[in-house]
């Protein structure tokens, strides 16, 4: 058997509760693959990120893979990069909708509103100040700021996490692949980011893709590919599944259930 979550988003008492389902139905040693986005728009990136290493370095039969998010946090610690070209909105990662600033107030830079932007000639949102607990701080004190609190630990953690994880004919990964491009060719934006071109894809890529980052309104069945993301992120349940003797399940309080086939 192998366990699957989905994008956490910061959601630690969700976390928790997943682990505790699939403890209750495989036990402590069982085979787990987190599905990446383990930050941002949840309260606690820090402390998903805290258990998540704690389970990895005690041995824990756990295989995490990289998000979108993770790489966002990861690069704004680094050097104060706020935009991704796969954003075509033009949103910062300090907007609330991405997550940035929840995930700051994990780590104790507290914001006391909303980040104020200027919006550039390409339309992206640049920051003039989010208001803290420690004032209005500019992007370069931010990132000062977050430099200070963000454990090295987590970073290492965050980049170092793999794109992707097969077992037999299962593939996990964050987002999907790139049809018709072999396995070990995929790119890395694609991995992580990847919608256009992929969820209307119905080719039998020779393995079974299960990945998250489009948001579903409860773990989906597409026949190539199956998608976990119920949508943690903006507080709906995360809800953990299990591949036995090839067959799919969900995990709830009632115990197993059938994966929802489309």
């Amino acid at each position: 058997m192998i366990y699957a979550i989905g994008d956490i988003h910061g959601q630690k008492q969700m976390m928790d509760h997943a682990l505790d389902l699939i403890a209750q139905d495989g036990g402590d040693d069982a085979h787990i693959v987190f599905l990446g986005d383990y930050t941002d728009r949840g309260p606690d990136s820090a402390g998903v990120i805290d258990a998540l290493i704690a389970g990895r370095d005690a041995g824990r039969n756990w295989t995490i893979i990289r998000g979108n998010h993770d790489r966002m946090f990861e690069y704004f610690v680094a050097d104060g990069t706020c935009h991704d070209p796969a954003i075509k909105s033009g949103l910062s990662w300090l907007n609330t909708r991405l997550g940035g600033p929840q995930t700051l107030a994990s780590y104790g830079i507290v914001p006391t509103g909303p980040a104020v932007f200027d919006i550039d000639d390409n339309g992206l949102e640049i920051l003039r100040h989010l208001p803290t607990q420690d004032g209005d701080l500019t992007l370069e004190q931010l990132v000062t700021a977050a430099q200070k609190v963000v454990p090295q630990a987590h970073l290492d953690f965050l980049r170092d996490n793999p794109l992707m994880h097969r077992v037999d004919d299962l593939l996990f990964v964050h987002a999907g692949i790139r049809p018709g491009v072999p396995l070990d060719q995929q790119a890395e934006d694609d991995l992580i980011w990847i919608r256009d071109g992929w969820l209307d894809n119905s080719d039998d890529h020779g393995v079974l893709v299960v990945h998250g980052h489009t948001i579903v309104d409860q773990p989906t069945h597409f026949g190539n590919r199956i998608d976990l993301d119920n949508g943690a992120g903006k507080g709906h349940p995360l809800i953990p599944a299990v591949c036995d003797n090839g067959e799919w399940f969900i995990l709830t309080d009632a115990g197993r259930a059938p994966i929802h086939r489309e």
